[in-house]
């Protein structure tokens, strides 16, 4: 079996696209697939060595003109499946990469004969999110149309989380799955690790709490309500765990300033610690050193979030918000977020809430102690392994073969 993996993000670059692709990739390969990752230029600095599979770093724009890379990658690898890792922002926000499925598909069956590389190659899409390209000012139900195309083109769509797997099912995909993400973070700090160094080497005093937040600012992740609710804790510092902006959504920076500003009108300078853009094992020695780990979406917690997925499998006291609740008609398959048991639990957008909830987790160890085991818990029906054996199973209900 040969899987191309196409994405608009991949490492060295910071975003959890790349870092998912990157994640799936070495595991198929480890199973025994032979795997190929098509992304942009920008990922060329990756060190692909020892990589165990091909890698393409070929795409210097995600426009029409990236459909003849496409083209002459596929058959180059001689790939069955096209596997896109589909995230607007990581595509430039462009609706060529939408289209592909459907023409590039004909493209090859009309023109090369069926014995050879990549005539027969079927794709399938992984939507990380649901999110529509821009087209042009006013496109409006156009843009969510497009979006609809590279979902019913594929031979299969594949959800991450409950909620995005049920509006998949109203667009009539050809075949739907349901296929979660699982952490991108090792969960294996330095050699040297000792958590109380680490808090003093971050400033923070032993009878402090430390909130751990993860990921890039966006105004989908609340970074405002959980800095409104450090301003009424006490003896509480606030670290920002990994880069603070990603490499795809231009809009990242204007949110990171609206936050940074929000920081200083509040007086809260001294009390936020920023770290950097860093190893994985330095990301797993920031998680052990927190207290709790606040992630305040705006838009309810979902298992599409990689920064959710990390702190479940470091085992974190988790306060997060409601998740929006799929249709009725659809039965939810993933294990839930459950309060008390593997999380904390409080509305969107309201920082008093959140505030009375991390107070609550300070004084409560064995609370602490409880959800963080359960997180744990849940944490393992997320793991690499399981995941790319349901990527396999769907290849071959959708008629690729393993040798």
């Amino acid at each position: 079996m040969r899987v191309l993996f196409i994405t608009g993000e991949f490492p060295p670059m910071p975003g959890g696209v790349g870092d998912c692709t990157h994640e799936i990739a070495k595991e198929l390969a480890r199973q025994g697939v032979a795997v190929g990752v098509l992304t942009t230029t920008r990922a060329a600095k990756f060190q692909a060595r020892n990589a165990p599979f091909k890698f393409y770093p070929r795409v210097a724009n995600w426009d029409w003109a990236s459909w003849r890379t496409l083209a002459t990658v596929i058959r180059e690898f001689g790939a069955e499946v096209a596997h896109v890792q589909y995230q607007t922002g990581a595509f430039g926000m462009h609706p060529a990469i939408d289209f592909a499925p459907r023409f590039l598909a004909a493209h090859l069956a009309k023109n090369f004969r069926g014995t050879e590389p990549g005539s027969g190659v079927r794709f399938v899409t992984t939507f990380h999110d649901l999110r529509p390209p821009y087209l042009f000012p006013k496109a409006g139900r156009i843009r969510e149309w497009v979006t609809r195309e590279l979902a019913c083109a594929s031979a299969a769509a594949i959800a991450t989380n409950d909620a995005d797997s049920a509006r998949l099912a109203t667009w009539r995909v050809r075949r739907g799955a349901l296929i979660p993400i699982g952490s991108n973070v090792t969960t294996t700090p330095p050699p040297d690790y000792d958590r109380a160094a680490w808090r003093a080497r971050l400033g923070v005093h032993p009878a402090e709490m430390l909130i751990g937040y993860f990921g890039f600012l966006n105004a989908s992740k609340g970074g405002e309500t959980l800095v409104r609710a450090l301003a009424q804790i006490a003896d509480a510092k606030l670290v920002m765990i990994g880069g603070q902006t990603g490499a795809s959504d231009p809009t990242d920076a204007a949110y990171l300033a609206r936050v940074k500003n929000l920081i200083a009108d509040l007086g809260l300078g001294a009390r936020v610690i920023w770290t950097e853009h860093a190893a994985a094992e330095i990301v797993s020695a920031h998680f052990r050193a927190t207290d709790v780990c606040a992630l305040p979406y705006c838009d309810g917690a979902s298992y599409r979030r990689g920064t959710l997925m990390a702190a479940l499998a470091h085992g974190c006291a988790i306060i997060t918000t409601r998740a929006a609740n799929a249709p009725a008609s659809e039965p939810v398959r993933l294990p839930a977020l459950r309060a008390g048991e593997n999380c904390l639990l409080v509305p969107p957008n309201d920082p008093g809430a959140l505030a009375a909830e991390l107070e609550r987790a300070r004084h409560a160890p064995a609370l602490r102690a409880q959800i963080g085991a359960g997180a744990l818990a849940l944490a393992q029906h997320f793991t690499w392994d399981q995941i790319a054996r349901q990527h396999l199973d769907l290849y071959r209900k959708i008629g690729v073969a393993t040798a």
